[in-house]
């Protein structure tokens, strides 16, 4: 039986890597973990690998998950422009449910307005629009603030499961 459910919003470019490991060890310990698309195109993730979607973003509501992974990649700059997602992280979030944040998927955090006055990393490249957005940025691999937990890039997905092992348990 599983513990419950947490999405990772996908799109063409994601990084396969920070959507197919946390997946697994998330699914290690009991949860199911769906990819959540725009439509039912499977994705081809950032290094080629095709990622099915298993539902639609707005299918999903933020009362039936345990919370979700914002990953990185290309796909987080296609995915902020959607109002529904947007609107499902603000929801997560108001909710005080866990929402892992790593590499560029901080751009989906930052469009839902859920930084300000907390403590952030990710990529290098979205720094400043972290910093911008209100948060304060730490050059961390991983660590939890609160309901979010924070992973800087993909060499630092080993230290990012061990913080969303934590926040899910």
């Amino acid at each position: 039986m599983s513990k419950g459910l947490i999405v990772i919003p996908i799109a063409d470019g994601v990084e396969d890597l920070e959507y197919h490991v946390p997946r697994m060890r998330l699914q290690e310990i009991g949860y199911e973990v769906l990819g959540i698309g725009l439509d039912h195109t499977p994705v081809i993730g950032k290094n080629g690998l095709i990622i099915p979607v298993d539902k639609l973003i707005s299918e999903i509501s933020a009362d039936d998950l345990a919370g979700m992974i914002l990953a990185g990649g290309w796909a987080p700059d296609k995915l902020r422009r959607n109002s529904q997602l947007i609107e499902l992280i603000k929801a997560v979030a108001s909710q005080k449910k866990p929402i892992g944040i790593i590499c560029h998927g901080g751009l989906l955090a930052i469009s839902a307005k859920i930084v300000a006055g907390r403590k952030s990393t990710g990529s290098l490249g979205i720094k400043d629009d972290l910093i911008n957005a209100g948060a304060t940025w730490a050059d961390e691999a991983a660590f939890t603030d609160e309901n979010l937990i924070w992973g800087r890039v993909v060499a630092d997905i080993p230290a990012f499961n061990a913080e969303l092992v934590k926040a899910f348990q």
